[in-house]
């Protein structure tokens, strides 16, 4: 018990959060739909469709396994917590966060996805 409250003591009163050494596992159906009832909620006509986007977080789920053991440390991390925050964790806005933080080899030629991502319709 003395160890548990040193550890909080130690670390500010922040529980310490474990990363895994394997690429979360999201619920990309359950985002996707979200997606999907998100863009008719707001009035978007020409949203992506469900099949496209669970294509899309798929593809992106797909490069992060070939990846995720190659890039470890702080960034990696950071990037994972960032992609569970809020109710709809995405593939493609997890590989877009460790991309835009350098720690992929990119192909010459990005494939473009769109997946479930917070950001998609922002262009």
């Amino acid at each position: 018990m003395k160890a548990a409250l040193l550890s909080f003591a130690l670390l500010g009163s922040q529980p310490a959060v474990l990363i895994s050494d394997r690429v979360p596992q999201f619920n990309v159906e359950a985002v996707c739909r979200a997606a999907v009832a998100d863009d008719k909620a707001n009035g978007i006509v020409l949203g992506q469709p469900f099949e496209n986007c669970m294509r899309d977080e798929t593809a992106a789920q797909q490069q992060l396994s070939t990846l995720w053991q190659a890039n470890t440390g702080p960034v990696r991390d950071r990037c994972e917590r960032e992609a569970a925050i809020g109710d709809t964790p995405s593939y493609v806005d997890l590989l877009t966060c460790m991309e835009m933080a350098g720690l992929t080899n990119s192909p010459s030629s990005p494939v473009t996805l769109r997946g479930a991502s917070k950001n998609r319709n922002s262009k």
